[in-house]
């Protein structure tokens, strides 16, 4: 697989079973790439979700003791409804990851456990595109997991993964992520997108403190026109874009 030109998003290669998302916080794949998850899990294929973080530190008027809980299920509310059953939290410190070994020896073992022949993950670059700055936490999951995905077939890296039953897995094909401000990939979103609305909606706690708008007005604005602007490079085709790397 190549890039695509910078004026046209490529079809995301769609010959896969499985794969994982890892990201850093809840609510960060229903603002990222919910509607695409929904259209993969209507087609039979599997999507399990990892979480660096419960999101604890996201709401300035809940302690991170109660926010956490209330964080997870609200994350468990959204992935179901686009088809996904499997979350897992890694409890890693919202607010506060770091990159190095720990981290990626964590998103190694989910890669082992699921075995995914797709990885998706979320923006690890400095910022959105241009002056628009990322959160260290997204900057650290998503470096992190690029790398993972080259650990997990290692046995000689983490070898003590080994001994705890995690054979190496060297079957993931690709990485996509979602948020990049130089994508190269695209899915269709029409299909999805009133379930990535409502899967985002799940949030509501979270959406209530962060907008003064209606939440349904504010969440299916926010996506329609994040999908109509990545479609624009995309045949006219409300998008989800990624950033792709063949491994």
């Amino acid at each position: 697989m190549t890039d695509a030109p910078t004026d046209r998003l490529l079809p995301l290669p769609d010959d896969w079973r499985r794969a994982l998302a890892v990201v850093a916080h809840p609510d960060d794949l229903e603002y990222g790439c919910a509607a695409a998850i929904a259209a993969w899990t209507d087609a039979g294929r599997e999507v399990a979700y990892v979480l660096a973080t419960r999101g604890e530190a996201g709401i300035d008027s809940l302690e991170p003791a109660h926010c956490g809980p209330l964080r997870e299920r609200e994350q468990r509310a959204g992935a179901a409804v686009v088809g996904v059953s499997v979350v897992e939290f890694l409890d890693h410190r919202d607010g506060v990851i770091e990159y190095g070994t720990a981290l990626r020896r964590d998103i190694v073992a989910a890669i082992r456990r699921h075995r995914p022949e797709l990885v998706i993950t979320l923006n690890h670059r400095d910022t959105w595109g241009g002056t628009a700055w990322n959160t260290p936490d997204h900057v650290a999951v998503g470096r992190a997991t690029l790398d993972a995905t080259g650990d997990a077939g290692n046995r000689w890296i983490f070898p003590d993964l080994v001994e705890q039953g995690l054979e190496p897995w060297d079957g993931v094909r690709w990485v996509a992520v979602a948020g990049s401000p130089h994508p190269t990939h695209a899915v269709d979103a029409t299909p999805g997108l009133d379930r990535a609305v409502a899967s985002l909606l799940e949030h509501r706690t979270y959406l209530e403190t962060l907008t003064d708008q209606d939440p349904e007005t504010y969440a299916r604005d926010f996506l329609t026109g994040h999908a109509r602007a990545a479609g624009e490079r995309f045949g006219g085709t409300p998008a989800v874009a990624f950033e792709v790397f063949p491994r």
